[in-house]
């Protein structure tokens, strides 16, 4: 069942290749190669809207973000793509962020001229391919590590990346990455690992097991503590079993986040998410209970790498997890009707330490594709405070408003 990528309920491992990029025939030696390449090249115009409590003025963005990019034709079980990314803003009544302001609201699109990826994938070995360079990586349902993709800068690793399917329905996966650049356009040295194992045991029914490890002191969570070093372990069963004309969907996560490589020893959090739902056709409906849990009130769950924006609502909120912890009941749906796919979430949002009621939020979103290379979105969000928390971890008021063209060569 395919959805809008806000879903993004089973999204495999690496994106070897461009979005929308068909990988062009072999070429007979080097400059063939290039010659026999492909063009890569994705605009995004967006306007983005940001009333929150708080602020004495709205932020109005109008934003447009270019990749422009050339994959090469493999050559000897070599091939390559280099991409650069330009965002340009075209009003300055917004916070670009990370600091915050008291007149704007953070809509986080900077500026940024860049080199986006670079990269040398090799795939000689037999039911194996290694990628070198400056790369986008998206794994799994992006929850743990993820490009960010929605913003307009979106996150990018350096390193290497290893995928391996020797092994009948297993694919078997390692990376090594020692610079990170984030959506604010910052660059940071790391040293992370990456080891994932995948087993599709039946068609569309995937059971994961993982463990991610960022010696980082600085992640940019807002955790207070100098050192946030971390490691994630966990597993993953995600999938969908056909019932007649029907689908039921459903999800079992668990994983453990440690202190790692001279962490504060007060990393120690655990994360479980279990849902379910039913898809007919082009609809389905589903519940869901996702908790990232606290040490006692002065450390939660992380997810620094992640593509936080899927989650715990598109007002984005909390994509630091507050040290009491959350604990995010949401209902989802969603369908297509004339063309136009439509999906919504409503959450609940509590503290899983103490006896906290953050709010409520309720996202919607519609999508039409109207040829192969353009693309409409038009995404509302709102969330409304509970209980009122004091000095910067309030989460007040926030609604959002987001319409979006992507033009994809």
């Amino acid at each position: 069942m395919k959805h809008m990528h806000r879903v993004a309920l089973v999204v495999m491992t690496a994106v070897w290749m461009p979005v929308g990029a068909e990988e062009p025939p072999a070429a007979s030696d080097p400059i063939a190669a290039v010659a026999k390449g492909h063009l890569l090249l994705n605009l995004r115009p967006r306007v983005e809207w940001v009333e929150q409590d708080g602020k004495t003025d709205d932020a109005k963005a109008f934003t447009n973000r270019t990749l422009l990019g050339w994959q090469t034709a493999p050559w000897r079980g070599f091939s390559s793509v280099a991409q650069l990314i330009d965002v340009a803003n075209f009003n300055g009544s917004f916070n670009e962020g990370p600091a915050a302001s008291p007149r704007f609201p953070t809509v986080a699109d900077p500026d940024n001229t860049d080199l986006n990826q670079l990269y040398l994938d090799y795939a000689g070995l037999r039911d194996t391919r290694i990628r070198f360079g400056k790369q986008s990586l998206k794994l799994d349902n992006v929850r743990y590590v993820g490009n960010v993709e929605f913003r307009q800068v979106m996150q990018v690793f350096t390193g290497v990346l290893l995928e391996n399917r020797s092994l009948p329905g297993v694919q078997l996966d390692y990376a090594h990455f020692d610079r990170i650049k984030n959506v604010f356009a910052q660059q940071r040295q790391t040293d992370i690992d990456l080891v994932r194992a995948a087993w599709t045991w039946h068609p569309d029914n995937v059971l994961v097991g993982f463990a991610y490890f960022q010696d980082q002191p600085n992640t940019g969570q807002a955790t207070g503590f100098a050192d946030n070093s971390n490691r994630i372990v966990g597993v993953r069963a995600n999938g969908t079993w056909p019932a007649g004309a029907a689908k039921f969907l459903y999800t079992g996560e668990l994983a453990q986040q440690s202190a790692y490589a001279g962490g504060d020893p007060r990393i120690d959090a655990s994360y479980s998410r279990i849902g379910g739902g039913i898809g007919v056709g082009k609809s389905f409906m589903r519940l869901d209970y996702e908790r990232l849990a606290s040490n006692g009130g002065v450390y939660a769950f992380q997810t620094p790498l992640g593509t936080n924006h899927l989650f715990q609502g598109w007002a984005d909120l909390f994509l630091t997890t507050p040290a009491q912890g959350i604990r995010d009941v949401y209902l989802s749906a969603g369908t297509t009707v004339w063309d136009v796919a439509l999906y919504a979430e409503v959450h609940d949002f509590r503290a899983d330490f103490g006896s906290i009621r953050y709010g409520n939020e309720i996202d919607v979103g519609a999508t039409r594709v109207f040829t192969k290379q353009v693309t409409g979105k038009i995404e509302f969000a709102s969330f409304q405070e509970g209980d009122q928390l004091a000095g910067a971890a309030r989460k007040p008021d926030t609604t959002k408003v987001w319409v979006t063209l992507i033009y994809q060569w």
